[in-house]
């Protein structure tokens, strides 16, 4: 019974540690928890959210300087989300005018 229960602990600290940390809800420990992330950043995050919460990723990128693109992929594979949603870069494919003829 002991083990199971040491299992369970443990099953919960890791799911704890794995959860994500929405932008929109977190404080400023939460934020520099994320690597990469340190106490300027989340500084910066949580002045531009004092504004209005962030709509999507390309407000994030948008509205707080010193991220972009590649940070938001860093930080979106270590749980930070906004509404909810990890970072997708737009990828566009070919379009009409750049194929070659």
């Amino acid at each position: 019974m002991r083990k199971i229960f040491l299992g369970l602990v443990a099953m919960l600290y890791a799911a704890f540690c794995l959860a994500a940390t929405d932008v929109n809800q977190a404080n400023a420990a939460e934020l520099d928890s994320i690597k990469g992330i340190g106490p300027s950043l989340s500084g910066k995050i949580l002045d531009e959210r004092k504004k209005g919460n962030f709509k999507d990723w390309s407000d994030l990128l948008s509205r707080v300087k010193g991220i972009g693109k590649k940070s938001a992929a860093k930080f979106s594979a270590q749980g930070l989300t906004v509404n909810e949603s990890a970072y997708k870069e737009a990828t566009a494919g070919p379009t009409a005018n750049s194929v070659k003829k």
